[in-house]
């Protein structure tokens, strides 16, 4: 589709300028189609195509194209499920209007109620908003729908599913019905036919194929990576990309806050997003990356499927997701508008099974690249350091410091002066031998062969982890809420630094008053417990949280109880444990000489176990 142009669509002189100062050059395949049909027919859509096609643009462009800017009803109102996708269309909309007078507002939970009652009574053309918010308006009386021409429901999938259906009904029933109603979704579920049915009328069925969304403008790569040191090689990988500018993609809120505060405290300009952040700070957040004041993002997919930041130079997937759409989702959020992108996935061993599956599924070959060593970092952070130097002397601005240079200078060897500053601010960065040689085996093509006939015989090829169904095992931490650590983030990094590994790959985290619980991949939790058993073989800080022995026992540390597997009977703690009774109520054990089963508190008294 390279041949078609923006101008080929019958979009107005106005809009076809805005399009040119935004450096679009060619639609996508969504775009060809839907344009078209919406300028030069009456026809309502139902559209599919995936996050990053283009959506946005090819419902927006005919609205803003068709709609009277002369008068101040409402022309077009656009309902998404989420806030931020509101504001985001709501921003490409008005990129796309800077040469015509449109006036676009936009409504949702969130915002001061007065500020958008005041937005309403300057007569806007289009509302963009959520469904509950706009269903308030509506019933207030702010909004009036009789004169509506466009109906744009995006992302209907997500809006039909559970939530936001009642409330959508109840908008369509105030509309007009000549209108024209455009169906955006990533898939089309049974229950959108019901929408379809009932309140749309002649209508065409847009679906892009997923061959079409592959985009031959992003370079797809990976790099082998030894468990345990997943963060190590991200941070190569980011020492040899001065210009990064992505998102990194992680599998947990836990370890995105894990890896966000790490790469912080390596002086990366990195942010975490996901839903358990407030929605003000993700605004924030977000708002810092569209300026560049933070050059890296580490999110979840569900918090990423509502970012539309563009310009993005990189893609990296810390964890491979689970299935090749959701791959095919993130890497899209690069190499667009006819731009060059990156996707980099880190790739463990435990990884490859699911990589070849991706290939396969996107019949696209992920080229293994080599990670550099340390003397490819130290070049690379040499030429950008000497950069940086070159660039301040010629903008003149490092002159305040003339006088302390000439101090730190007088009687001194200026080479040893300047040698000094390296080793006092950037400590190792510039010695090799202090970056860590990561050798890990290679993927022979006689394993890729295996893989490929275990594949098409349903098999899989490695079972790395046998405790858990998801290869994760639980630890128990002696560390909570009282020990000042607060929040995921400061847990994972103690377990990490004391470990001595770069990255956990974290599943769940909880974090109590006195204790914490985290799940960990079974080969990385045996390393953190090693580790913390030879710092204290009698009593470590980590253990197992649950551990089932060939004799059916199952024990907890947590607690300090454990009970037999015939559930009669033996119930006690070594140290002042809580167990639970035949009456279902808490109990702790105090210690006593025979430690014979006694059931009392440290104070002699029986006492429930409080609630947090």
């Amino acid at each position: 589709m390279t041949d078609i142009t923006f101008e080929s669509l019958g979009l107005s002189k106005e809009i076809l300028k805005s399009i040119e100062e935004k450096g679009y050059k060619n639609p996508s395949p969504i775009q060809a189609w839907v344009i078209p049909l919406a300028l030069n027919t009456d026809k309502d859509i139902v559209g599919q195509a995936q996050t990053g096609s283009g959506k946005t643009a090819a419902f927006g462009l005919p609205i803003l194209d068709r709609i009277d800017k002369r008068s101040s009803k409402l022309q077009a109102l656009i309902l998404t499920p989420t806030r931020e996708l509101a504001i985001q269309i709501a921003e490409e909309l008005k990129s796309f209007s800077t040469n015509s007078n449109v006036n676009i507002v936009l409504l949702y939970w969130g915002q001061p109620i007065r500020s958008e009652m005041s937005a309403l009574r300057t007569g806007p053309q289009i509302i963009v908003g959520t469904p509950g918010r706009v269903t308030d308006h509506l019933q207030k009386g702010r909004v009036h729908l009789d004169d509506i021409k466009y109906f744009v429901l995006d992302e209907a999938d997500e809006m039909l599913n559970v939530w936001f259906r009642e409330e959508i009904e109840e908008i369509l029933k105030f509309s007009p019905e000549d209108k024209k109603v455009f169906l955006f979704s990533a898939t089309m579920p049974p229950f959108i036919a019901g929408i379809v049915k009932n309140y749309m009328r002649d209508y065409e069925t847009i679906a892009i194929k997923k061959e079409e969304l592959t985009n031959a403008n992003i370079k797809q790569v990976y790099y082998d990576a030894p468990r345990g040191h997943k963060f190590d090689v991200l941070c190569r990988i980011l020492d040899i990309t001065p210009d990064f500018y992505g998102i990194i993609f992680c599998r947990t809120k836990a370890e995105t806050d894990e890896v966000a505060s790490k790469l912080s405290q390596k002086w990366y300009l990195a942010e975490a997003i996901h839903g358990d952040i407030e929605q003000a700070m993700r605004e924030k957040v977000l708002g810092r990356f569209k300026k560049r004041a933070v050059s890296i993002l580490v999110a979840t997919d569900v918090a990423a499927r509502w970012i539309d930041v563009n310009d993005l130079s990189h893609v990296v997937n810390f964890e491979l997701p689970d299935n090749p759409e959701s791959y095919t989702h993130r890497i899209g959020r690069t190499g667009r508008a006819g731009k060059n992108g990156t996707a980099i996935s880190i790739v463990s061993t435990a990884d490859s099974r699911k990589l070849f599956y991706i290939e396969r599924t996107t019949k696209v070959k992920i080229t293994k690249e080599k990670l550099p060593n340390g003397e490819d970092v130290v070049a690379h952070k040499k030429t950008g350091l000497l950069h940086d130097i070159e660039t301040l002397i010629i903008t003149d601005e490092a002159r305040d410091y003339i006088a302390i240079a000439g101090e730190l200078l007088q009687d001194k060897e200026p080479a040893l002066v300047i040698s000094t500053l390296l080793k006092k601010f950037y400590r190792d960065e510039f010695k090799a031998d202090s970056y860590k040689d990561f050798s890990v085996r290679e993927r022979s093509s006689e394993r890729g062969e295996r893989s490929e006939r275990n594949f098409e015989r349903g098999e899989r090829t490695e079972r790395t982890y046998a405790s858990r169904d998801d290869g994760m095992i639980r630890l128990f931490v002696a560390k909570g809420k009282m020990d000042n650590i607060n929040n995921p983030g400061a847990l994972l990094s103690f377990i990490a630094r004391e470990s001595n590994l770069g990255d956990l790959g974290a599943g769940k985290v909880d974090i109590l008053t006195n204790f914490s619980y985290v799940d960990l991949p079974e080969d990385t939790g045996n390393i953190v417990l090693q580790a913390f058993k030879d710092k204290n073989p009698v009593k470590p800080l980590i253990v197992r949280a649950k551990e089932k022995t060939d004799g059916g026992e199952r024990r907890s540390y947590s607690g300090g109880w454990y009970r037999n597997s015939d559930r009669g009977g033996e119930r006690r703690s070594s140290g002042g444990g809580w167990y639970r009774g035949s009456d279902r109520s808490w109990y702790r054990w105090g210690r006593s000489d025979d430690r014979g089963g006694e059931r009392r508190s440290s104070s002699g008294r029986d006492f429930k176990k409080p609630r947090y």
